[in-house]
């Protein structure tokens, strides 16, 4: 298989990952409309699909992580570091989601004390995510343009030579 049709498919596969990632996490930040059973199920799907996420780009986290301090681009840092207390809040996110779980839980025969500290550390951190995804998605926003528009056939894509991490 060519190097280019490789990365097409990978990042036609990262998008749609990202995409359905991005979805359940907008449906399950509305729980009066879907319901609780909903919003819990999908925010452990989101918890998942975010390791899925964090698997596929490994590479990318290592290598930057080896030139964090020494040479990376500011761009590149800035990423790092919003991808970072991305991560941190998403964890807590699930950690008091779980916490508080009313149908996820107990389904496995597991009660929980619940209290508002979970419940507004649970709230709190789900408007972080907001804003961290719209920036994470907006940080990225030129990708996602790009590798749609490859998808749907608009731009013909074209093999580029990997970028080093470290320019």
């Amino acid at each position: 298989m060519k190097p280019e049709h490789r990365t097409y498919i990978r990042a036609r596969s990262n998008l749609l990952i990202d995409v359905a990632t991005f979805i359940a996490f907008l449906i399950a930040t509305a729980p009066r409309l879907s319901g609780i059973g909903i919003h819990e199920w999908l925010g452990i799907a989101f918890a998942a699909a975010i390791i899925v996420h964090l698997l596929l780009h490994w590479q990318w986290i290592v290598a930057l992580s080896k030139t964090m301090l020494r040479k990376a681009r500011a761009s590149s840092r800035l990423g790092y570091l919003l991808n970072l207390a991305l991560f941190i809040d998403v964890t807590l996110l699930t950690f008091t989601g779980l916490m508080i779980s009313e149908v996820a839980l107990p389904l496995f025969g597991l009660r929980l004390p619940r209290g508002f500290l979970w419940r507004g550390l649970h709230s709190t951190t789900s408007n972080i995510a907001v804003l961290l995804i719209g920036l994470h998605l907006a940080l990225h926003w030129q990708w996602v343009l790009k590798t749609t528009a490859r998808i749907f056939g608009l731009v013909r894509p074209t093999a580029k030579p990997r970028q080093e991490v470290s320019q």
